[in-house]
């Protein structure tokens, strides 16, 4: 017997659609579902279902927000002239958690990557040049990569003589200098600073 049944079959591939989620993981999984846990199973069910038909992307900003105007761009306390741009939705979490920007957010959906066939277009660029001119600062807090470059030098050229920055990059709090790649190395040498 390779299965207990075509249902079982079909929970179990779905698990596999979360990242790091193999075949065995997603088979503990949805056993542990069955086995042990059945109000678990339909409490989670049922909150997967209801986010996936509540939740939609706030107009604004494009944070997974349950109405069309997120509580970040409705709040009035937030610094509307500072726009800290990400690249996913758990960026923006994280810098909230960290109480580190009181301004406004927006969220790319990726990065330009011309080799993966994603496009200014695709990524949301337009929308946030669009979003940047009523902003004095565009903070870009995008991955240090090659596609990240990319977006960053993108963003900066279709706003000229608009303030433009992002964050800084270096060397990682605790790692050692010999495993440091030549890029990195060279981004922090060339970012020192008086102390």
């Amino acid at each position: 017997m390779k299965s207990f049944s075509p249902l079982f079959d079909e929970l179990q591939k779905s698990l596999q659609v979360l990242p790091g989620v193999g075949p065995r993981s997603a088979q503990r999984m949805a056993l542990m579902l069955l086995e042990r846990d059945r109000a678990s199973a339909n409490r989670l069910a049922e909150a997967l279902s209801k986010a996936s038909n509540d939740i939609q992307h706030c107009q604004r900003c494009f944070v997974l927000s349950e109405s069309l105007e997120c509580e970040i761009c409705a709040d009035p306390a937030r610094e509307a002239e500072r726009l800290l741009v990400v690249e996913n939705p758990g960026q923006l979490l994280a810098f909230e958690r960290a109480g580190l920007h009181s301004g406004q957010y927006f969220v790319l959906n990726g990065l330009i990557s011309p080799l993966d066939g994603i496009s200014p277009e695709d990524a949301r660029v337009p929308q946030c040049i669009e979003r940047s001119k009523t902003a004095s600062e565009v903070i870009l807090a995008l991955s240090s990569s090659v596609e990240g470059e990319a977006t960053c030098q993108y963003i900066r050229a279709q706003l000229p003589g608009k303030t433009v920055t992002r964050l800084a990059r270096g060397v990682p709090m605790g790692s050692d200098i010999e495993q440091l790649d030549p890029s990195t190395l060279g981004l922090a040498f060339g970012a020192r600073e008086s102390f």
